[in-house]
């Protein structure tokens, strides 16, 4: 609802009394009435007698709509006391309701009226919001990812309105004014087509249900200025709709087709004829073939089902479309999209999907200002904080200073925030309590913290020290001094997870769980596990990675910006001063010192991860070491920093096996580092502690074989051939090759074979001209009788002329055969093209057709299901590039 005058509420403190006050207003406005409700229950517990009038009274009381005024920004307020009266103007409805809310806060926290009062306030970010995933922890039986349709079974909380009513009371509160439901396709859930009654993915009883809970929730969030946002990707279409055509419900590499866009657009428009006043949040990622086809969708089928739904209510006021940029051209998108749609949205991820730094730069910067730069309003995603979860995190500095940078180096001007943790659990929290906390409960200080300085960001830091100092001493019911020292125990714990994922890190995002660790393995060959292309440029301070610090240390060279040596002494620092800081204050804290405990237990927990990592990072360093010297004392010398870390690492298990159902809330096949997530395994410390045990005694052996070879070097006992298996193909093809030394696999000169692991040189691989592929893709149908899996080589390269690996990054779904782990890396070499890393993927006794992206890839042909993969790296590397040491590890 629009409000075009400027609204002015009234309170007058009646002369015969100090407890007795007439609230006066004539505005029908939800969100004012809601307002007025807050106050008057406020001067009622503060034994005022309220009443509320539309007329003028016989005294001063008055109300008056003005003209709009351009004194006040959007959502802006002011409050004045004059003659014991106290006048409450806003901008708009949303200003209003704040100023009330704003003389609401101030009774309840005095127990009394103010006096005297002279405020003017407005917010600096024009979009500040929560996101709530209608997702689960795993994927349902038969779907993919993403895919979860809105029923009791999946989501019995969506239907509990005294949650619903506690969630958006604490969204209002910190005057947070947007809510984003995220879920795959959630149309088959909401609306029902005449031209696709099947595609229903809900009962008729569940439909009647979601019916009344979107109404509410939309209609409760718009009572405290909340827009409600509905978010879906992009192409993913329902369950019965798919098995009705005998298609995927998602398929990465499917074109567009006429009736998938045209239920597409159907279902959007019968959404927004619905729910007119609800929001769309599209993201074209994730499930689309190519960047045309993002453009060709956005504006021809999600536009004009938007307006569509707007012709059949005969309006004509665009509702906004938020476009997100991950995974697409998002610059091309609204270029071609402009013309036909004005009110367009966009946004991008902060830091990828953790929080890393307050430095952003690099391409992914790039790509937030030439959004923010079209003159739209640009929303900064604090997104999944894949290296945060699931401890607690509370850095007012931390976030102060991102929600400056979103400003200052993006230019973005909204904000759009995840839960600090368990977004695929919401709404609880991952701790193991009876009963279960509820996130919004337990995570407060994030949400108050950016939601304060989305309001404002440029608050004087001592101001701030004493304003968290005292909500922090109000909480735990202690004293000043104490809140001061918790505030010091969040602030620096608060940099740990941050430094250490951006130096060390193999990606953002949640294909990585950092606070479960990470192996040697992992920190002296990270290329191996595909460090995501841009992450090292985006996400923190110019600085070293750890090869790359080693190198230079070997070659005496100078360093640049961050190394990886200060970083692990400055989280090891971090981690003392905040044991140390919460200490002190334990014995001062008098209430909620159940939580307070938690909170303590979360601090020891980052120490011991902190000393864990540094002890790894240092044992790290000297096997590199080992890698230009040789000498086995380098390797003597790393042994006892990682014997440290597994006992650090011990001490988390104790720390968290009591206190912690999961580390990570996302317990899918997606999660790979430190250790694949698949079937919901390796979620927490206790079960990672056998893999660490696992390494330090294979690094043991291998020094011990290390010493007792003539040489000073082990000859590694080579894979054993992979056995092929039959398959029938259905797809024409060019025929097959043998996989020896001096084939020539693709016609064009060059493309000959050199060097080809043991594990290969069975296989017949299958022939593809290059320029199809580059043009076309790659394709190919075959039936199997028995499970096998297909190998594939991919290009070690970033050169767009070769297919690019699966990357969870920007593909969810890049990981249902497998395929996602590098089996050997550096395992094929060839004249004239870069060297090959092989993937395996999984297919179940069937027929199936793979379609892979445009660019060059090797199809090496089908083993069994069940042949033995031992993932390594091969080792054949180019000409002044050095053999990697992970082999130590296994």
């Amino acid at each position: 609802m629009k409000y075009l005058s400027l609204l002015l509420v009234v309170f007058t403190l009646s002369c015969s009394s100090k407890n007795e006050i007439t609230i006066v207003s004539d505005q029908e406005s939800p969100r004012i009435n809601f307002g007025i409700q807050k106050l008057t229950d406020a001067l009622n517990a503060e034994d005022y007698e309220v009443s509320i009038s539309a007329e003028k009274p016989d005294q001063e009381n008055f109300i008056l709509i003005a003209e709009e005024s351009d004194s006040l920004e959007k959502e802006g307020f002011e409050i004045k006391t004059a003659d014991k009266n106290i006048t409450i103007s806003g901008a708009d409805a949303s200003g209003t309701l704040y100023g009330i809310l704003e003389l609401t806060d101030q009774i309840e926290k005095t127990g009394t009226i103010p006096e005297s009062l002279n405020i003017t306030d407005s917010p600096e970010m024009v979009l500040r919001g929560t996101c709530i995933g209608l997702q689960k922890t795993t994927y349902l039986e038969g779907r993919g990812v993403y895919e979860y349709p809105y029923t009791p079974e999946n989501f019995p909380w969506f239907y509990d309105k005294e949650l619903w009513i506690e969630y958006l009371d604490m969204m209002v509160d910190n005057r947070l004014n947007s809510l984003y439901l995220w879920n795959g396709h959630p149309f088959a859930s909401l609306v029902k087509l005449d031209d696709y009654p099947f595609a229903v993915e809900v009962s008729d009883e569940d439909f009647k249900k979601n019916e009344e809970i979107f109404r509410f929730v939309t209609e409760e969030a718009d009572k405290r200025g909340i827009w409600v946002i509905q978010m879906f990707y992009n192409i993913i279409v329902s369950k019965p709709f798919a098995e009705h055509y005998g298609i995927e419900t998602q398929d990465r590499s499917r074109p567009i087709t006429p009736v998938i866009a045209d239920y597409t657009r159907k279902s959007i428009a019968a959404f927004v004829e619905k729910y007119p006043n609800v929001g769309l949040l599209v993201a074209l990622g994730e499930a689309m073939n190519t960047i045309d086809d993002d453009v060709a969708w956005f504006t021809k089928t999600i536009i004009p089902g938007v307006q569509d739904g707007l012709k059949a209510i005969g309006s004509t006021e665009e509702p906004p479309i938020i476009l997100r940029a991950h995974d697409t051209d998002a610059p091309l998108v609204m270029e071609k999209a402009l013309p036909l749609y004005k009110n367009l949205y966009t946004t991008h991820k902060y830091n990828g999907e953790s929080l890393t730094t307050y430095q952003p730069r690099g391409p992914w910067s790039e790509i937030h200002k030439k959004l923010s730069s079209l003159g739209s309003t640009h929303i900064s995603n604090v997104h999944i904080l894949a290296n945060l979860e699931p401890f607690r995190y509370g850095s007012p500095d931390f976030i102060q200073r991102s929600v400056q940078a979103m400003h200052e180096v993006h230019g973005a001007n909204a904000l759009h925030l995840y839960p600090q943790t368990s977004y695929w659990d919401w709404p609880y929290a991952p701790d193991k309590t009876e009963p279960r906390l509820l996130e919004m409960d337990r995570d407060w200080i994030w949400y108050k913290a950016w939601s304060r300085y989305a309001w404002e960001s440029n608050r004087d830091r001592k101001d701030e020290i004493d304003f968290w100092s005292t909500q922090l001493a109000d909480k735990y019911g202690t004293d000043q001094e104490s809140g001061s020292q918790i505030l010091k125990a969040y602030e620096e714990a608060g940099e740990i997870a941050p430094k250490t994922l951006r130096r060390f890190g193999i990606t953002e995002g949640n294909r990585q769980t950092l606070l479960l660790g990470m192996f040697e393995s992992q920190l002296v060959n990270p290329y191996k596990w595909r460090v995501y292309p841009g992450f090292y440029e985006s996400c923190g301070p110019v600085g070293e990675i750890l090869i790359d610090y080693a190198k230079k240390e070997w070659e005496n060279q100078p360093h640049v910006g961050e190394t990886p040596v200060q970083i692990i002494d400055e989280i090891v620092a971090h981690g003392k001063k905040a044991v140390e800081a919460i200490d002190k204050a334990q014995s001062a804290v008098f209430e909620d010192q159940e939580e307070f405990k938690r909170l303590q237990n979360d601090v020891y927990c980052y120490n011991a991860f902190a000393n864990f990592f540094s002890e790894k990072v240092k044992a790290a360093l000297l096997v590199l070491r080992y890698s230009y010297s040789n000498e086995i004392s380098d390797l003597d010398n790393a042994l006892p920093h990682l014997e440290q870390s597994l006992a650090y690492y011990e001490k988390l298990v104790d720390l968290t096996k009591d206190s912690y159902l999961y580390a990570n809330s996302m317990q899918t096949a997606q999660r790979r580092i430190p250790i694949g997530g698949d079937d919901g395994n390796n979620k927490t410390w206790q079960e990672l502690l056998p893999h660490y045990e696992r390494e330090l005694a294979n690094f043991k052996r291998n020094i011990e074989r290390l010493k007792a070879s003539k040489n000073g070097k082990i000859d590694r006992v080579e894979g054993k051939p992979w056995q092929p298996a039959e398959v029938e193909l259905l797809s024409d093809n060019q025929g097959s090759y043998n996989l020896n030394s001096g084939t020539q696999i693709y016609s064009t000169e060059g493309a000959v074979l050199e060097k080809i692991a043991p594990e290969l040189r069975q296989l017949k691989g299958l022939k593809f001209k290059a320029s199809s592929q580059n043009t076309q893709g790659t394709k190919i149908q075959f039936k199997n009788d028995r499970p096998v899996k297909l190998v594939v080589g991919y290009f070690n390269t970033d050169q767009k002329r070769f297919l690019f690996p699966p990357s969870l990054e920007t593909n969810a779904a890049g990981n249902i055969h497998g395929e996602a782990e590098v089996i050997l890396a550096n395992a094929i070499t060839l004249k004239d093209l870069p060297r090959v890393n092989i993937h395996t993927y999984l297919y179940e006794p069937g027929e199936h057709t793979l379609s892979l992206g445009k660019g060059r890839v090797l199809l090496l042909g089908f083993i069994d299901a069940n042949e033995a993969e031992t993932s390594r790296d091969v080792g054949y590397v180019g000409k002044g590039d050095k053999e990697a040491v992970d082999w130590l590890f296994y």
